[in-house]
This record gives structure tokens, C-alpha cells and sequence, in this order.
């Protein structure tokens, strides 16, 4: 039988598209002004895939980055896991378009849907599959073409949404690297309704009513999010480091889902925790959904922020209702 293995993050990677879409493009959009904008979100600019981009495209430069960082090739990758809401196709997986245009030969795919929590949800069953011993070099990808599902026509939540993809190798941990010392997930789907795409699946399949609706966009109730994410980034990371006996002033960084600075304020308050050491870039990037916590990631890393021993958290929440941790040793 197989030990249970230390794990770790090995390499990070992200990549952002080209194009730019600022405050100042949406005052020509809809009835909005940049001061509006960034007193409500914190939010300055967002980037959006080119039309030939799509899902699996963005994830492919993320992913060879956290390869390079990790000092491995495709083919030392034994699963693909990404986390979407965007995919390329509802079938086949994202993964599956994303292992081929890798050259990730020897690798298992396949594709989760939790949302804004997506990335730390796959993070969380990598760490699993590794610490197992089934799979050695898991790629875990968050990325998303918001951008296709965004209705530019509602002013409240078109500001929002930005596109991009964030990558991390999770491998076993040697005896003097970092570890992921814990993970946690959530989900209550009583609140499915707050945060959804309306349309495009079984239970309302596409037809002319849909597209005419607008029910293929995302739709959010925006008070209920507010209130629901400010409680439960502060309740999942104390719960979290309770879990292995450590508490907020042991910790180094938060990389929280870039939901909203506000809300970021709100739960740095409730954890006790000074804004500098939640890490934050919605300023330029805007909510990318599950692409949120690993740019975050791979920013914070390669800005030497990271220090070995440091403690850090990283936690998500979003629709489903869903929620996510894991607690990590640098």
C-alpha cells in the first residue's frame, strides 16, 4: 500500500491576453464613469481574448510556463485538470483540447466546473491524487474567456469580467521544500441561483427564446454575493488554519479570488489582517473567475513576494455556492 506523500506546488505559470479593455472603453459602452468603477470594485482595466483565442489557448501558455518553472516537460505530466466556465466545447473537455495542443502524451484529463472556486477545487483533488501516490506531476489550470459570456448591455456586471489563465504543477514535496498542509471545499446549492448562465444546458437547452433573452450570459445578484463572500473568505481561511493549528497571525500572504476590493477589505477586517498582506491585482485584471488565485499565484511568485517558509492561503468562492482552501508552506 502505498504511503501517504508530501506534496507541493512545483512551478506556476499565467498568461494574459493583448488586448486592454479600460474604465474609459466602458464610458462609451454604458452609463458608467471610471470613478463609479473603481469606488465600487477597485477595478482599473481587464484583458479580453482576441476572437481567434479561445479557452483551451490561454490555458496552453499558462500551462508551458508552470512546466518551465517546474523544470518538467509534457510528458512528465500524468493528469490535466482544468477548472472552467467557459469551455472550449461541452464536448470533449477543455483538458482534452489542452493535453493535445501540450503534447502532454501520457497524461488523464478532465475538466471541472465550480466556478470562481474552480482553480483551488482542482488544486485540492491534485493534492489528493499526488499525496495518494496515483499520479506523480498534476497540471492544474484555471482559465477563462469571460469575455464570451459577459452581457455587455448590463452596465452592473459587464465592468467586472476579464479573461485569462493560470497554471500550477502540483508534485511530491522533497524534504526541504515547501507543502500544502491542508485543503478544504464547500458548496451550498440553495444559493445556485445567485450567480448562473441561465441557459445553454439541459435544463434549458439553446433555441431562438434563449439567444433572443440573453439567458446565455452570466447573471448575478449582486447584494446576496457581497454578503456571502465577505463571510465565508474569512470563515474557510480560519477554519482552514485552525485545522492544522495555526491562526491569521502566522500568515505570510492570502491570495484570495479577486472578487471585489471592497469585499477583500471586508474579510481582511474579520481575519485581522493587514490589506498588505492579501495580495492583490484586480486593479488590472478584473474577476477572471477560476483563472483568479493561480494569476495571482504565479504574480506574487515571480515578484519574489514568496519567500521560502512563508505561510500562505490561498481561498476562492463563487457560484454553485461554492468555496475553497488550501494552506500552504512556501
Amino acid at each position: 500500500m502505498t504511503s501517504i506523500r508530501r506534496v507541493r506546488i512545483s512551478g506556476t505559470g499565467s498568461y494574459l491576453p493583448e488586448k486592454v479593455l479600460t474604465n474609459a472603453d466602458f464610458e462609451r459602452m454604458v452609463e458608467t464613469s471610471d470613478e463609479w468603477i473603481v469606488s465600487r470594485t477597485g477595478i482599473k482595466e481587464r484583458r479580453i481574448a482576441s476572437p481567434e483565442q479561445c479557452t483551451s489557448d490561454l490555458a496552453l501558455e499558462a500551462s508551458r510556463r508552470a512546466l518551465e518553472d517546474a523544470g518538467l516537460a509534457p510528458e512528465d505530466i500524468s493528469l490535466i485538470i482544468v477548472a472552467t466556465v467557459t469551455p472550449d466545447t461541452c464536448l470533449p473537455s477543455t483538458a482534452c483540447w489542452l493535453q493535445a495542443k501540450l503534447g502532454a502524451v501520457n497524461a488523464a484529463a478532465f475538466d471541472i466546473s465550480a466556478a470562481c472556486s474552480g482553480f483551488v477545487y482542482a488544486a485540492n483533488i491534485a493534492w489528493q491524487f499526488v499525496r495518494s501516490g496515483a499520479y506523480e506531476h498534476v497540471l492544474v489550470v484555471g482559465a477563462e474567456c469571460l469575455s464570451r459570456v459577459t452581457n455587455y448591455n448590463d452596465r452592473s456586471s459587464c465592468i467586472l469580467f476579464g479573461d485569462g489563465s493560470g497554471a500550477a504543477v502540483i508534485s511530491p514535496a522533497g524534504d526541504d521544500g515547501g507543502e500544502i498542509l491542508f485543503g478544504l471545499m464547500g458548496a451550498d446549492g440553495r444559493g445556485a441561483d445567485i450567480m448562473m448562465i441561465p441557459a445553454g444546458g439541459s435544463r434549458k437547452p439553446a433555441n431562438h427564446e434563449t439567444v433572443e433573452n440573453s439567458e446565455h450570459y452570466m447573471v448575478i445578484r449582486g447584494r446576496e454575493t457581497y454578503k456571502f463572500a465577505v463571510e465565508k473568505m474569512a470563515g474557510i481561511v480560519a477554519e482552514s488554519l485552525e485545522a492544522v493549528g495555526l491562526t491569521s497571525a502566522d500568515l505570510r500572504w492570502i491570495i484570495p479570488h479577486q472578487v471585489n476590493t471592497r469585499i477583500l477589505e471586508g474579510a481582511a477586517k474579520r481575519l485581522n489582517v493587514p490589506m498588505e498582506d492579501m495580495y492583490v491585482n484586480i486593479d488590472r485584471i478584473g474577476n477572471t473567475s477560476a483563472a483568479s488565485v493561480p494569476i495571482a499565484l504565479d504574480e506574487a511568485k515571480h515578484k519574489g513576494l514568496l519567500q521560502s517558509g512563508d505561510l500562505v492561503a490561498l481561498v476562492a468562492f463563487g457560484g454553485g455556492l461554492s468555496w475553497a482552501s488550501m494552506i500552504l508552506r512556501w
